[in-house]
């Protein structure tokens, strides 16, 4: 005869530990979420190093300091309020009137659809293979190998190809991301799925889930740290990788708008891009944090 718990639901742990049926459970208080006063803090907190890198930024500018080692020569840098001006005109226009003004929004635009789909086929791709890989020991075998073998090849090393191959303009530099972007993320779900403990995917068996339910109920979400921590970085490459992919036969985003700063020798206009390309860069890894905390229904998985 199987005990049952009230409330018409088997619970795993009363199963595994043969504790009767009407013994209480006791249960993990829910994770506290932070306040807003410690967002407040957390927020405050980073501050001043942004702060003090502007102001030594001004005084390595006004004072033409040359960095040792690297040979930085900040006598050729623009100044911060440069750089702010160049922002609003690339933003709005009406200050310097030139070919960047007012041209942020279709370069933001289009480069960030390219980001995003390249980074969404790198996903779709690697969260499988990298899931299956790391709970089927014939599938790790396979692809393995295939994986580390082109891994360490940088996304530079593939530009002359993908140019012969494709040519250039937005399918050269969509699969430049998603190529780069397709490597740390199966590495993250190959990485988690091979930590889920073996005791979840036993109970999951014991409550009579079948192979595919392990799979995506158990399996799944035990891996959704991991997971996440390798869509972060990918994301992150992905904006690297773009500068480089509209770098060649692309006439319309922020990478190719720093290129053509370069030859024009615009330093304000090529640190503009950087900032904005840095921006955008953080606003699309806060984005995909809140859309994974909505999709995990506010787990306490990820900070």
């Amino acid at each position: 005869m199987t005990d049952t718990v009230p409330s018409g639901r088997t619970d795993d742990a009363a199963v595994v530990a043969g504790a009767p049926a009407s013994a209480p459970v006791r249960r993990r208080p829910p994770a506290r979420r932070p306040n807003q006063r410690a967002a407040l803090y957390r927020f405050l907190l980073g501050l001043p190093v942004p702060f003090l890198f502007v102001v030594l930024w001004q005084i390595g500018r006004d004072q033409e300091w040359e960095i040792p080692l690297i040979g930085i020569r900040m006598a050729f840098l623009p100044t911060p309020a440069e750089v702010v001006t160049s922002l609003w005109d690339y933003g709005f226009g009406g200050v310097n009137d030139d070919a960047f003004s007012g041209d942020l929004w279709v370069n933001l635009g289009t480069s960030a659809l390219r980001v995003l789909v390249g980074f969404a086929i790198a996903a779709a791709i690697a969260i499988p293979l990298g899931i299956v890989m790391g709970r089927s020991y014939t599938m790790d075998g396979l692809f393995d190998p295939f994986i580390n073998l082109f891994r360490p090849i940088p996304a530079t090393a593939w530009v002359p190809l993908v140019g012969l191959l494709i040519g250039w303009g937005d399918q050269a530099t969509i699969f430049l991301i998603a190529l780069s972007a397709f490597f740390p993320i199966v590495l993250g779900a190959i990485s988690g799925s091979k930590e889920v403990p073996q005791r979840l995917v036993e109970a999951g068996r014991m409550l009579g889930a079948r192979r595919s339910e392990i799979l995506t109920q158990v399996v799944v979400p035990a891996s959704a740290p991991s997971i996440m921590n390798g869509l972060r970085v990918g994301l992150g490459i992905a904006w690297v990788v773009l500068v480089l992919g509209e770098s060649v036969g692309v006439n319309v985003g922020l990478g190719s708008a720093i290129i053509l700063a370069r030859d024009v020798v615009r330093t304000d206009m090529v640190v503009v891009g950087m900032v904005t390309i840095g921006a955008a860069g953080f606003l699309s890894d806060r984005i995909l944090v809140g859309v994974f905390r909505l999709a995990t229904r506010g787990r306490p998985l990820i900070k």
